[in-house]
């Protein structure tokens, strides 16, 4: 379910954290889903425990997960705004120049989606 890049620009908590958001976006993840233990994780992925922890503790943070002691991390019943849509889009678009996508191709895309029709 989750990959990594170790060769990739981001860090890796914040590529699982980024997976994590996406998942939810799309709908893999819904409210109160269970997520893998850190050691679980980490030992899918053959990474450092505290690199995992470091991801869920900031999804906690922001309100995108809860941690029950002993029982583990769970998807947050996340209300989607203006403000949360605007940085998914933010964090993709990072994610899209550091695999070379330039802002004339952007920029095409967001004039045709924005395109007004006249009125006739």
């Amino acid at each position: 379910m989750f990959t990594i890049n170790l060769h990739g620009k981001s860090s890796i908590y914040e590529q699982i954290r980024s997976q994590i958001l996406k998942f939810i976006q799309i709908g893999i993840l819904k409210p109160n889903d269970k997520l893998p233990s850190v050691r679980e994780l980490s030992m899918d992925l053959g990474i450092n425990p505290n690199t995992v922890q470091k991801a869920y503790q900031k999804l906690e943070e922001d309100g995108y997960i809860y941690i029950l002691s002993k029982k583990g991390a769970f998807i947050s019943e996340v209300k989607s705004d203006h403000k949360d849509i605007l940085s998914a889009i933010k964090r993709d678009m990072k994610g899209y120049k550091e695999e070379g996508v330039t802002k004339n191709e952007v920029m095409v895309i967001v004039e045709e989606v924005f395109k007004e029709e006249s009125v006739c």
